[in-house]
């Protein structure tokens, strides 16, 4: 059985038929509010059921216990922030009650009923959400340049914008059928941001050991300096799902939501957007979310104990490494032998090399991964 939708029922907020052409027509007179390519996909996102049980941006109540309590104004677990922002020039157009056509590339995405228009404290946001202000945090740095005023209202969807990966995207409504139709009971949901190595691989798959279908979920959309780009890791889970896992028991999708770096905090964020794709399971993954030094690499396994309630049971599995003894991947768990005997994979190790242009060993990645990652003259964000 899939997991219940976060808050007991999947938001579907998109106008269709003559409803849509209505607002299409009327959104040309109303107030206009410019979306980033990060609000765009939060504003679909909310509008899909992604994130359920929102059915808009928050308002100052929603946004004070999700800061102070990592739970929304009626105690529903919620730790990320969704919020929109926008500057005083934008906002002296509106007022509270007004609705207001959201454009994207010059076109309008959604339609918006204004409930509240309100100013916000930057440093106390980073302070609580990612437990440092220091801007060195890309987080932090991303969040101090946001505008002042976040403004709050329930949307309606009105358009859909470009997906380049359109054919890999699959929403809440589908892949809850789709997972139905498998006879899927249990699913686990898998995080990530990177193209996949040996570790990554072994952790899906001892997952995917206890449950009946592993979702495969990536990350689209913005991330730092240095991670890889967005078509990098789509081919390269193309590469690894086509040679080295079962069809039966995969099912594979981005997900266009920008990274925020906030480690604990994200991973429980990550979690419940998992959950409402019906995901029974989530796998936690050491330093989830985490950036630098800034999280300790186990907190975002402890987090997880501040909510019984999640409806989620998340997976914790150990960080494998290659033990030269075992001849395979391990973890810490079940390898007797001592550290001269084992191999970390090391991710920056792994840019580095591939950087360079250097193959990476097979017992760090596979080689049809490696050829696809290699096959691009600059797989990583500049």
């Amino acid at each position: 059985m899939v997991s219940r939708p976060h808050g007991g029922r999947l938001v579907e907020l998109i106008a269709r038929g003559r409803r849509r052409e209505r607002l299409l027509r009327e959104a040309e007179e109303m107030p206009r509010i410019p979306l980033n390519d990060g609000l765009a996909a939060d504003t679909v996102n909310i509008a899909h059921g992604v994130y359920s049980p929102l059915e808009g941006f928050l308002g100052s109540d929603d946004l004070y216990h999700v800061l102070h309590d990592m739970r929304l104004s009626d105690d529903t677990p919620w730790t990320i922030p969704i919020t929109l922002d926008a500057p005083r020039e934008t906002v002296e157009a509106l007022r509270e009650g007004d609705e207001a056509a959201l454009y994207y590339h010059g076109r309008p995405l959604a339609v918006m009923r204004i409930e509240e228009i309100y100013t916000w404290d930057k440093e106390e946001y980073c302070r609580l959400v990612f437990k440092t202000v220091d801007r060195n945090h890309p987080g932090v740095a991303k969040t101090m340049k946001r505008e002042e005023y976040f403004i709050a209202g329930r949307i309606e969807l009105i358009d859909e914008p470009p997906e380049p990966f359109e054919k890999y995207r699959l929403w809440p409504k589908e892949t809850r059928v789709l997972f139905q139709a498998k006879g899927w009971r249990t699913i686990a949901g898998f995080q990530t941001r990177n193209v996949p190595h040996r570790g990554h691989e072994y952790v899906q798959k001892a997952a995917l050991t206890f449950v009946d279908g592993l979702f495969i979920n990536p990350l689209v959309g913005w991330k730092k300096p240095g991670d890889y780009r967005d078509e990098v890791i789509v081919a390269a889970y193309q590469a690894l799902i086509e040679h080295y896992y079962p069809k039966n028991s995969i099912v594979f999708s981005v997900l266009r939501m920008e990274m925020r770096y906030a480690g604990p905090r994200e991973a429980i964020h990550h979690a419940i957007v998992r959950k409402n794709f019906g995901c029974t399971h989530f796998i936690v993954g050491r330093d989830h979310a985490g950036v630098g030094n800034y999280y300790g690499p186990y907190e975002a396994w402890d987090i997880f104990r501040e909510f019984p309630d999640l409806g989620i049971t998340p997976m914790f599995v150990r960080e494998a490494f290659y033990c030269k003894k075992c001849g395979g991947m391990v973890n810490e768990k079940i390898c007797p032998h001592g550290e001269e005997y084992r191999v970390r994979i090391s991710g920056t190790k792994l840019r580095e090399m591939i950087r360079r242009g250097i193959r990476p060993p097979e017992y760090m990645m596979r080689p049809e991964v490696a050829d696809v990652v290699l096959s691009f003259k600059n797989p990583f964000i500049q």
